[in-house]
């Protein structure tokens, strides 16, 4: 019907809160994280340039100023690396509500620390604070697509996953807003910038904890069946409440004797091979394409771009503008292009992009008007990203995995994502001063590349079976079909990415 392209069918009001209310306590910090540093960046330098003179005596020369703040950029992605680490004990612990709950302590924690910073005269409390925050986003990063994913009917599956995206777009926006001269990108405000995150995690906080926990959780890890029916009931009024349980009641008992893989288990498994390789490649090729650059110095890439210093945050308040539109177009698109369209498209753009940097930032000498091809390069590599890229990994490390090799899965996707993230962070101003423009050539490089990939070795999750991908990569892992099929593993095989059997 014509009335469910843009909107899948089945999507209650509950579903659409959880799913909002999550994100917008947890995603969207970390996009605001990614963006705020970019606007202060200046007022932070002589803030560390300020305390040195102060206490040491000492001027420090501009290289070292810039170390500290790339750190300061960069550690942001080491907490998140951390919080990786941490996701598979807490959800187990806790439950995937539960964790997004108490996480958010880190948050309140991490605020305080950078917005007292600048009045005790302390570098290290901006430091410490960006890491902390990032465990935090490393944390929710990858609980709030598992939450909503098991919670989600499989026609919602890649609809509500991407929410998550399309509020780290907005976090973003707000961040480049609120940069603005007229707003808090003044020197004495720069420390009540980075210490606005906790306002939405007191939203999430008051109102996060009267929602149900996962059905699949209260069922499968604590047994509680009465809580799950109640859950199912609260996410779902019209539903067929006594077949989900059945259903997850087979799951529980397929999954009995099947024991969590752990990382260094999931490298070893040759039955994953091509799934391990293809986590690895999409989620170090969604961090290494550029955006991340963009992200974190919008600011002085549209200054060597050649735009004037008045009109630069402007622009880059026009720039989070088209993030946020992309980042919706692929949220309501994905369920009817598919995740292959959108990841090859959104890839081959990029790399279009960042080689059309490279030529406008060469040309513009001659030619002024290059300066503007620049800025609409920049906002293409944006757009290419928000609608394909910077979604789809988090939801194809889902779909790519039965339940017991999913945690590990997660793990390693997330590490090489944080990882990858701190690498731009760090090098990137330098990567910049010692090539210039032709630094983006190696990001459209690595956009190709991941693309090409794509065509040649991910195939359409959408809708798929679990037994349906599996068999997809047997032939890639040289797995006999008969031994796919007969392996102990694939009770599960009329299950789908989260365990929900097929309609």
């Amino acid at each position: 019907h014509p009335k469910h392209i843009l909107i899948p069918p089945h999507l209650t009001k509950p579903l659409l809160a959880v799913a909002f209310l999550s994100s917008f306590g947890s995603s969207m910090l970390y996009g605001y994280n990614l963006a705020v540093v970019n606007s202060p960046a200046e007022y932070i330098k002589d803030f560390y340039n300020e305390t040195m003179v102060e206490r040491y005596d000492w001027i420090p020369d501009e290289e070292l100023l810039t170390v500290l703040y790339a750190l300061t950029v960069s550690i942001f992605a080491i907490g998140g690396m951390t919080g990786a680490l941490l996701v598979g004990r807490l959800v187990t612990t806790y439950g995937r509500k539960g964790t997004l709950v108490r996480v958010t302590l880190l948050v309140f924690i991490g605020g305080a620390l950078m917005g007292f910073s600048r009045r005790c005269r302390m570098p290290a409390m901006v430091i410490l604070g960006r890491f902390i925050t990032g465990v935090h986003s490393g944390i929710s990063l990858s609980v709030v697509p598992m939450y909503l994913g098991e919670i989600a009917p499989k026609n919602l599956r890649g609809f509500l996953s991407l929410v998550p995206s399309i509020h780290i777009c907005v976090g973003v926006f707000i961040a480049q807003v609120l940069g603005l001269s007229e707003l808090l990108g003044k020197e004495e405000y720069w420390p009540l910038l980075l210490s606005l995150v906790v306002f939405p995690t007191i939203v999430q906080l008051m109102l996060l904890p009267w929602f149900p926990e996962s059905p699949r959780y209260l069922l499968i890890e604590k047994g509680n069946i009465p809580a799950t029916i109640s859950a199912l009931k609260w996410y779902r009024p019209k539903g067929n409440f006594q077949a989900e349980v059945d259903e997850m009641q087979e799951e529980q008992r397929s999954l009995s004797s099947v024991q969590t893989v752990s990382v260094w288990g999931l490298l070893r498994d040759r039955c994953v091979r091509w799934q391990v390789i293809t986590i690895v490649v999409v989620n170090i090729g969604m961090q290494l394409s550029g955006i991340d650059a963009i992200w974190f110095y919008t600011n002085d890439i549209f200054k060597n771009a050649g735009i004037p210093e008045p009109h630069i945050q402007y622009t880059t308040v026009g720039t989070g503008a088209i993030e946020v539109i992309s980042g919706m177009l692929g949220c309501f698109t994905i369920e009817r292009l598919g995740r292959r369209p959108l990841m090859i498209g959104g890839f081959l753009f990029m790399g279009l992009c960042c080689s059309g940097i490279t030529v406008s930032v060469i040309l513009q000498a001659e030619l002024p008007f290059m300066r503007y091809i620049s800025v609409g390069c920049v906002v293409g590599i944006i757009a290419g990203f928000c609608i394909g890229p910077g979604g789809v990994p988090f939801l194809i490390t889902a779909e790519l995995f039965k339940q017991s090799h999913r945690p590990a899965a997660y793990t390693v996707a997330g590490c090489l994502n944080w990882l990858s993230n701190f690498t731009i962070g760090f090098v990137f101003p330098f990567l910049e001063n010692a090539t210039g423009p032709y630094c983006y050539l190696i990001f459209c490089v690595i956009c190709l590349g991941v693309a090409v990939y794509t065509i040649f070795v991910i195939p359409e999750t959408k809708n798929k079976t679990f037994m349906e991908i599996s068999q997809m990569f047997a032939a890639k892992n040289n797995i006999p079909e008969e031994e796919l099929t007969s392996n102990a593993h694939l009770k599960m095989a009329m299950m789908n990415g989260y365990g929900t059997l097929v309609e």
